[in-house]
């Protein structure tokens, strides 16, 4: 990926890049996010395309499906920590979201 690097961020760096992915938070060295929907079908839905987009970026984050929620988590385990792509997967997550969550 063109632009992208697998070089971990430091802390401050991160909190930095935070507002570039509105609802993302830092917590324990991993980028977090619960996306919330209407229905427990809507979030499996959602679930899947985050997988497709994760293979495209080739950066694979960590997935819980509950009862009308995802939470997303993910780190460059690689780089023992937050990287460019991180950040990155997290824009297309959001962009993904906003076009199907509620």
């Amino acid at each position: 990926m063109s632009g992208l690097s697998r070089e971990r961020i430091d802390l401050d760096r991160a909190k930095e890049l935070l507002p570039g992915v509105p609802d993302w938070s830092i917590a324990n060295g991993l980028l977090t996010r619960v996306f919330e929907f209407d229905s427990y079908a809507s979030g499996v839905s959602f679930a899947a395309g985050a997988g497709f987009i994760a293979d495209q970026l080739d950066h694979h984050p960590d997935l819980l499906i509950t009862w009308c929620k995802v939470s997303a988590s993910v780190s460059t385990h690689d780089a023992d920590g937050l990287t460019q792509y991180d950040f990155e997967l997290a824009r297309r997550l959001n962009k993904l979201y906003d076009g199907n969550g509620k």
